[in-house]
Parts: structure tokens; C-alpha cells; sequence
């Protein structure tokens, strides 16, 4: 294994740092607006940390089947979902986000319960990393398309929406600029994940961390801009 491959494997362990001072910065923007979009951001942040988490568990302390079980929930089923529902909250009415929020979170929770208690099968060539194809029940892995799709739309549609209407304000390029930088850092974790079902992982940790970062940058652009 190259020194490029080894460091790489230890990415996760930095993005669960990085997601711990974001989480702290985004819910003490929360607590003083108290606004659902930024609720939603807070806990989008907060288990984006907690699905790198489980990665870095992996890495030091090797596959576990609790471990892939909490993965698959908070990274690969939960993905950017509450980070999407922010924008939903953020740009559409509050009933349609509150009815959203209500199908979306049912489908999420019946699918957790189906994955915990789904036996594990690991393939001959299984090789520790974490992957869903070692679920015996193969239907659990179903739901996370329909909610990744969700959250492609309304997460990275959202951010270039929002960027195109204000790229057309002269007074709003600053906020303009915020919505690519999370338009961007939300488009990476997706091709990540992309490459995880190839079985290139490593591919998503560095996708993970760079979104992050960029999402980061984005948010604290636009939050700069609105203090001014």
C-alpha cells in the first residue's frame, strides 16, 4: 500500500474534525435566528460528521457490522438530506417543506429499521472496507436512490438556483459567489458515493472533505455578507 493510499485512509478522521468547529459555528447561528433552514443545516452538518465518523472508526479500529450499519444510515441512506431540507425550508413554503420533511424522515426511519436488523453476508473477497453490498436483505439499499436524488435536487439545485437569481443582482455578487461554493461542495460527497458503489472509497473521503470545506466557505460568505 503507497504512502498516498495510507494517508488517504486517515482523510475521514480530519473531515469529522472540521465537521465538529462547522457544527458549533452553524448551530450558534441557529440558536440566534432560530430559523428551520438553519435547524436543518445544523443537523445536515451534524451527521455528515457522524457518517465520516464511522469511517474513521473503521480505519482505526477495523469492520465492524454495527460500524457498516451506522455508516450506511448517516452517510450513504441520510447523505445530504437535512442539508437539501434546509434549502426547502430556505426556498419554498412551509407547509410543503413540513410535508416533505414527513415522508422523507418515515422512509429514512422504516429503512434504518430494516438495515439494523438485516444479516450480514460478506462476499469471499471482502476486503474490510465499507461498502452496503454486504447486507443479505439486497431491498434496503433501494430507498437511499430515491432520497439521494431528493437531495441532489433541492441541496445542489437549490444552491445554483439561488446563485443564478442573484448573479442577476448587481448589489447580491457576493452572495452569488457563496452559492456556487456550496453548490460545488455538494455536487463532491454525490460523486464520491458514485465511486464507493464502484468500490473506490477512498475516492469519498477526499470528496467528503473537500465538499465540506467548500460548503463552509459558501455558508460563511453569504453569512459575512448578511451581517454587513
Amino acid at each position: 500500500m503507497s504512502a498516498t493510499h495510507q494517508f488517504t485512509e486517515y482523510i475521514p478522521i480530519i473531515t469529522t474534525i472540521f465537521s465538529v468547529f462547522f457544527v458549533r459555528e452553524i448551530y450558534g447561528h441557529y440558536t440566534t435566528k432560530r430559523k428551520n433552514y438553519l435547524l436543518w443545516w445544523t443537523i445536515g452538518v451534524l451527521t455528515f460528521g457522524l457518517g465520516t465518523l464511522t469511517e474513521s472508526i473503521n480505519v482505526l479500529f477495523g469492520w465492524s457490522a454495527l460500524n457498516v450499519k451506522c455508516w450506511y444510515i448517516v452517510g450513504a441512506l441520510l447523505g445530504g438530506f437535512p442539508l437539501a431540507q434546509g434549502s426547502v425550508y430556505l426556498l419554498s413554503n412551509k407547509k410543503i417543506a413540513n410535508i416533505t420533511s414527513t415522508v422523507i424522515v418515515a422512509a429514512i426511519i422504516i429503512d434504518s429499521i430494516a438495515i439494523f436488523l438485516s444479516p450480514i453476508s460478506l462476499p469471499a473477497d471482502f476486503d474490510g472496507k465499507l461498502t452496503g453490498a454486504v447486507f443479505a436483505w439486497k431491498w434496503v439499499r433501494y430507498f437511499s436512490p430515491f432520497i439521494n436524488t431528493y437531495s441532489f435536487i433541492f441541496l445542489v439545485g437549490g444552491a445554483f438556483y439561488s446563485a443564478f437569481r442573484y448573479s442577476k443582482q448587481i448589489d447580491m455578487q457576493v452572495r452569488y459567489k457563496g452559492n456556487i461554493f456550496i453548490a460545488i461542495g455538494a455536487l463532491l460527497p454525490g460523486i464520491g458515493g458514485t465511486a464507493t458503489r464502484a468500490g473506490y472509497v477512498n475516492v469519498l473521503f477526499v470528496t467528503e472533505l473537500i465538499g465540506l470545506v467548500l460548503i463552509y466557505v459558501g455558508y460563511k460568505i453569504i453569512k459575512l455578507d448578511k451581517q454587513q
